[in-house]
């Protein structure tokens, strides 16, 4: 399953579990993992939408040169996560097949599932952190020596409740009740889900309409870590049990996404009072055929 913890399937409806692994890791290394330059590398895949949290955030805070990157393969199997993109089918640095290998080294025979994002201490191998939720908090809040000149402020104190409030929304509404609506198992839960999930899209619709962004001024782009190719293959060929015949669909168009959206015209400053981010770097640019 992609990351954001384990999932439960089954008659009852869609369950998220609560992230295992939950330490921090902090300027003042409170839980025994400080931040250093080198020392961790982000593990994610390209597919999973709460990893995706975790690329976007690093890339602009320019935190690639700090926090190095591994890409798993979006197919999994029933090993966890593997690295077969790699060369020798082995992840780079980490020098492992499999991430279960990494949650392994933290706990011996770990019963749980192995998600992604994941961040691991490089020198030991261990599993750190596959908290999502707060990874990307803490590399908004605690790496900031790290951070690159110009880098947004993406969790402004000020706006922090606010922040929280609307994302407890999305989170519960849109994000799982995506996950609600196609893993249901029965029509009503199908139907229930579907009902709260466009609720929520209609008033973050009527919320968008008078304001550019969500919450504040401010909303970085995020378009060149986006990987269409990733995250079809990984939800068609994956999850069996709702497409079984393992069809990959044609489409999106992807040149749509490129074409002007006036949302400008509202205003909005899309770095708040910071710049932009420079180049990717070529080994982690999306490949021609899963970008716009």
């Amino acid at each position: 399953m992609s990351g954001g913890g384990t999932t439960a399937y089954g008659r009852k409806s869609f369950q998220r579990s609560k992230a295992h692994f939950t330490d921090r890791i902090t300027a003042d290394g409170q839980d025994g993992w400080p931040v250093e330059a080198g020392r961790y590398r982000l593990v994610v895949s390209r597919a999973c939408p709460w990893a995706s949290r975790a690329v976007i955030s690093r890339r602009l805070l320019g935190l690639e040169g700090a926090l190095s990157l591994a890409i798993a393969d979006p197919i999994q199997d029933d090993r966890s996560w593997r690295f077969t993109l790699d060369p020798d089918d082995r992840a780079p640095v980490l020098g492992i097949r499999f991430l279960g290998e990494a949650y392994d080294r933290r706990e011996t025979d770990y019963p749980g599932g192995v998600s992604v994002p994941a961040i691991v201490d490089v020198p030991s191998g261990r599993l750190v952190t596959n908290d999502y939720q707060r990874i990307t908090l803490d590399l908004a809040t605690e790496w900031t020596a790290l951070h690159r000149e110009g880098a947004p402020d993406l969790y402004p104190e000020a706006r922090r409740d606010e922040i929280d409030a609307v994302m407890a929304d999305v989170y519960e509404d849109v994000n799982n009740g995506v996950y609600r609506a196609g893993f249901a198992t029965g029509q009503d839960e199908y139907e229930g889900a579907c009902a709260r999930l466009f609720r929520r899209l209609e008033l973050l619709a009527q919320r968008l309409a008078g304001q550019r962004y969500l919450v504040g001024d401010q909303t970085p782009g995020f378009g060149d870590t986006v990987d269409f190719d990733h995250i079809k293959r990984h939800y068609y060929q994956v999850h069996s049990s709702i497409n079984p015949t393992g069809i990959v669909p044609l489409g999106p168009d992807l040149p749509g996404w490129l074409t002007p959206h006036h949302r400008q015209e509202l205003g909005g400053r899309p770095f708040g009072d910071g710049t932009p981010p420079g180049p990717v770097p070529e080994a982690e640019q999306v490949p021609a055929r899963g970008r716009p």
